[in-house]
C-alpha cells in the first residue's frame, strides 16, 4: 500500500469495495448496475466513485472491458479506519473506546467471560 499514506475510504466507496472483495473482479458497468439496484446511483455517480478509487490506488483498472480488481484487502482497510476512527473520537485510545462501550452496552456474564478469555490470550 505505498509509503505515502494510508487509503482513506468514505461510505460509498467502501459500497463499491465490498462488491469487489466480495467478487475478485467486476466490470465498472456490472458495478454501476448493481448499485443503481440496491443504492439507486446514477451511472455516472459510480463511475465518479471508481474513478476515485482507482486514482486513490485502492483498485485497478484491468483491460480490456474496463474491469476492476481490489488492490487492498477489507481487513487492511478496516484496520485503517478504526486507527482513524480511534484517533478522531478517541485521542487514539482503545481503552477509552472500550471503556466507553462496555458502559453504554451492559454486557451479560458470558460476554465478559468472553472478553476476559480474549485479554488473558494477549499477557
Amino acid at each position: 500500500m505505498g509509503g505515502s499514506g494510508e487509503i482513506r475510504l468514505h461510505e460509498g466507496e467502501l459500497n463499491v469495495m465490498e462488491l469487489l472483495w466480495s467478487n475478485k473482479m467486476l466490470a465498472a458497468k456490472d458495478i454501476a448496475k448493481i448499485i443503481k439496484e440496491y443504492i439507486g446511483w446514477e451511472k455516472n455517480t459510480s463511475y465518479t466513485v471508481i474513478k476515485r478509487l482507482i486514482d486513490k490506488g485502492a483498485i485497478e483498472r484491468v483491460e480490456p472491458g474496463f474491469y476492476c480488481k481490489a488492490l487492498v484487502t477489507k481487513p487492511q482497510v478496516r484496520v485503517i479506519e478504526t486507527n482513524a476512527l480511534l484517533d478522531k473520537l478517541f485521542d487514539g485510545s482503545f481503552v477509552s473506546l472500550f471503556d466507553e462501550y462496555l458502559r453504554s452496552h451492559k454486557p451479560d456474564q458470558n460476554e465478559l467471560r468472553e472478553l476476559e478469555g480474549l485479554l488473558a490470550s494477549y499477557r
